[in-house]
């Protein structure tokens, strides 16, 4: 059965009874059995009446036409004058808008009435009407169409009948088996209309539903409507009302409502209750309801009031505060509420009892974000996010919770032609209770930035200078400041050989002061001192692409041989230890950084000393589809056997480094493969690999990922540097070995939808969550019910099951939880 969101465009007068309204969706078959939209589109014919004089020109008015809003053309007559419509300008004409017409035919009748016969358009205003036959009663003021009455109002609503009466020009009517279609594909049909002052409509057994109707069988009901006595649409409080209301699924009545409101379909922003929130069952708040108020303050400026309820705790209040300016914006969340929860301590997952402090009583958090445009190259903004406690975060859910600490920082922006500048601030809170403490968190006041590149210069280089400088504060453990400058210079190259060879100038630099460097995150030796570190590096990279084609040209291949040489001072263990590290403790060697200057994710460590880097990239590429293969590795003069503990894994340990590699396969649009790794070939194992499949149909895919690591990088500052912990606590699980495998299925058939995941870990040999979800889905309503379960402990968060779901309707909103 094909569905129509449009009318039919088939002639014949409307089959409706004005006096009667039998099943729920019979005003819509009746609408359907003849539409006027068509005629209304039509061209005006050969015989329309000529053009004629003008309509004439208002006075300044307050109230704009919307610029979408129908106009009539240059030869449209004016009505004859008689008695002026009382108009105001807020119900889309003003009081001086003429009223003008074209029709096929015009007469007067023996009492003077007007007659308009064939195609007969009227505009006023942001209104426009087509009919059949209009008569027109000057003495009255008022306008009668017949047959096929088409109106289409300011806002886009276009409302069909085969009878209206206008008065006070075409602001008030009266109209008998109507039907309107709104906004996003929302229709309404009754037996009758009534609306005053072009705001206010009022509906005689009202049927509304936002799902089309079928064009074949009109008299079928939609999948669901909402049948009334009668409703009103009022559009200076832009909502639409309904009484005795019935929420019926495929014609079958559901839920009753004795008064119904919503928000009309074509507002933007209103002011009223939104969905609201229903969670039967919480681990920490019991049974749990919320029902948001949205505030429109102005045009520019709202607040969102969301009060929270749950059996278990006490209530809630949550505020959310946006406001939109011409050079930025403003968004601003708050909540307080009282915990009366008193947790027992839980245990991280080092096997450390959090007791966290008062995490009970009055509770508060905020979080804000805001940007504001100084000029057009400088802009600055804060983020800050601050809680009172961080059992209350997870108590209430709260955005946010489960992440390590919150973060908060203020920032100045400015944007030149190849150059970048950033001044911020950076302050932390810990949350995960029992592993961070607020006072080994570092304070960044400030931190600076600063990156240009310039334009190629006469020997076809290009220069590009970068700086991060900061102070880093810790009311406990160590506290350094860092100055850096950096110079590159890189000058690319193409010789006749077809060789593409890229040489690279690079001098880093970097001044430290600090102090109690014997406490964390470091525990070095020495104390207060200042130092530093200077390294000029010199490389020169070749890529040799060869291409040919096969398969009668349909395909290429690329054989690309890559060569590069990396000339810089040996710098060792000896040297880093006097040097603090705030950015790099994390070394990564894979495919994606083996051509890499420097390996370590910051720059308060270097590589250093002479290595060479080679590899050999392929690629093939027919019909759409393409393999592509990087294998390479790297040869060091100066390997790094020892060093920190996460050197112990980087696979840079022997002057033969640790091959890595990455393929990537689409051999047809039903498969793809990427998978990456990095080998040992000393202890015949792999130090690192990662792969992600993914296979299907549309209407059914499944994934699949694979993730290995012999040690994560750091948590946090726990290390095992000191004598306070014991080794095998430490290893678990943060610094012991990652082997983790996920999945999951998608599906879908015609409306219906299907989904499951699952993640375990093979290290640890447990599921760390599985889930999914079943859904229905169609042009006006959506159904999803989903499960999950977490078995692992996040922030001292339980293991739990959650069960849910969430309805959608179309213009009325999502109801679940």
């Amino acid at each position: 059965m094909p569905l129509s969101a449009d009318f039919p465009l088939r002639a014949g007068p409307l089959q409706a009874k004005p006096h009667r309204v039998g099943k729920p969706w019979s005003l819509l078959s009746q609408a359907l059995a003849g539409s006027a939209l068509g005629a209304f589109l039509q061209i005006v014919p050969a015989t329309a009446a000529p053009t004629t004089i003008p309509a004439q020109q208002p006075p300044q008015d307050t109230q704009k036409t919307p610029s979408n809003a129908p106009k009539p053309p240059a030869n449209a007559r004016p009505l004859p004058a008689g008695t002026p419509p009382n108009l105001s300008s807020n119900g889309g004409v003003s009081d001086s808008e003429p009223v003008t017409y074209l029709a096929n035919h015009e007469s007067y009748d023996k009492t003077g009435l007007l007659v308009l016969e064939g195609n007969v358009r009227i505009w006023q205003g942001g209104q426009a009407m087509r009919a059949d036959k209009v008569i027109y009663d000057r003495a009255a003021g008022t306008i009668t169409a017949l047959h096929h009455v088409a109106l289409t109002q300011p806002d886009g609503t276009i409302a069909y009948t085969e009878r209206a009466e206008f008065s006070h020009g075409m602001k008030d009517d009266v109209s008998t088996a109507s039907y309107a279609r709104m906004k996003n594909n929302v229709k309404i049909s009754s037996s009758g209309t009534r609306r005053n002052n072009g705001r206010v409509t009022d509906f005689s057994n009202a049927v509304y539903t936002a799902c089309p109707v079928c064009a074949q069988h009109p008299e079928r009901a939609p999948f669901w409507s909402i049948t009334a006595r009668n409703a009103t649409q009022d559009k200076d409080n832009q909502n639409l009302e309904f009484n005795h209301a019935w929420l019926r699924i495929l014609g079958v009545p559901v839920a009753y409502f004795p008064y119904l409101p919503i928000t009309d379909p074509s507002s933007k922003r209103h002011s009223g209750f939104l969905n609201f929130y229903a969670k039967p069952h919480d681990h920490y708040l019991g049974t749990v309801f919320s029902i948001p108020y949205f505030w429109v303050i102005d045009g520019h400026q709202d607040a969102t009031f969301t009060p929270l309820v749950g059996t278990k705790s006490g209530p809630q209040l949550t505020v959310n505060y946006r406001n939109r300016f011409n050079n930025g914006y403003l968004n601003l969340t708050g909540a307080v509420a009282y915990d009366s929860l008193r947790n027992q301590p839980f245990y991280n997952a080092f096997g450390e009892p959090s007791y966290g402090g008062k995490e009970h009583g009055a509770q508060a958090y905020i979080a804000g974000r805001g940007e504001f445009n100084l000029s057009p190259h400088w802009r600055v903004g804060f983020n800050a996010n601050r809680t009172t406690a961080a059992n209350y975060m997870r108590d209430y859910s709260v955005p946010g919770y489960g992440s390590d600490a919150l973060n908060t920082n203020a920032y100045l922006e400015g944007f030149g032609v190849g150059s970048y500048l950033r001044l911020d601030t950076q302050i932390y809170q810990g949350l995960n209770q029992g592993i961070i403490n607020n006072k080994d968190l570092p304070y960044s006041l400030p931190r600076f930035t600063y990156d240009f590149q310039g334009e190629p210069d006469a020997l076809g280089g290009r220069l590009t200078v970068h700086t991060t400088d900061f102070v880093i504060l810790r009311d406990r453990g160590a506290n350094d400041q860092r100055g850096e400058l950096a110079f590159q210079w890189d000058r690319p190259w193409t010789n006749n050989w077809g060789q593409q060879w890229v040489l690279t100038a690079r001098v880093d630099s970097m001044v430290y002061h600090a102090t109690r460097m014997h406490e964390q995150p470091l525990y070095e030796e020495s104390g207060s001192h200042v130092s530093g570190q200077v390294q000029p590096t010199l490389a020169l990279k070749m890529n040799w692409p060869f291409l040919r084609s096969f398969a009668k040209g349909h395909a290429t291949q690329i054989f690309e041989p890559i060569i590069q040489l990396i000339a810089a001072p040996n710098t060792g263990s000896a040297l880093h230890r006097q040097l603090p590290n705030e950015d790099s403790f994390a070394y990564e060697f894979t495919d994606a950084t083996l051509f890499s200057l420097n390996r370590y994710m910051g720059t308060d460590r270097l590589d250093g000393g002479l290595r060479a880097n080679v590899g050999l990239h392929q690629n093939w590429s027919w019909n759409g589809r393409s393999v592509d293969v990087l294998i390479g590795e790297s040869f060091i003069q100066h390997p790094n056997r020892g060093g920190p503990a996460y050197m112990r894994y980087s696979g840079v340990n022997h002057t033969f480094s640790d091959p890595v590699g990455r393929i990537q396969m689409t051999p047809s649009r039903f498969v793809d493969v990427t998978a990456r790794g990095r080998f040992n070939p000393y202890s015949k194992h792999f130090d690192y690999g990662e792969g992600l499949v993914s296979a299907g149909i549309p209407i059914f895919r499944v994934m699949a990922g694979y993730v290995y690591e012999p040690r994560t990088p750091y948590y946090y500052y726990y290390t095992p540097h000191t004598n306070r912990m014991d080794q095998s606590r430490v290893n678990n699980p943060f610094l012991g070995k990652v082997s983790e495998l996920t999945g999951g299925v998608t599906g879908r058939w015609k409306e219906y939808s299907f989904a499951y995941y699952t993640r375990r870990s093979i290290a640890r040999k447990q599921f760390v969550a599985n889930g999914g979800t079943v859904g229905y889905s169609n042009e006006c309503f959506t159904l999803n019910v989903y499960a999950s379960r977490q078995n692992t402990y996040i922030g001292g968060r339980r293991p739990n099951v959650t069960v849910g779901f969430s309805v959608t309707f179309n213009s009325l909103g999502t109801f679940g939880n």
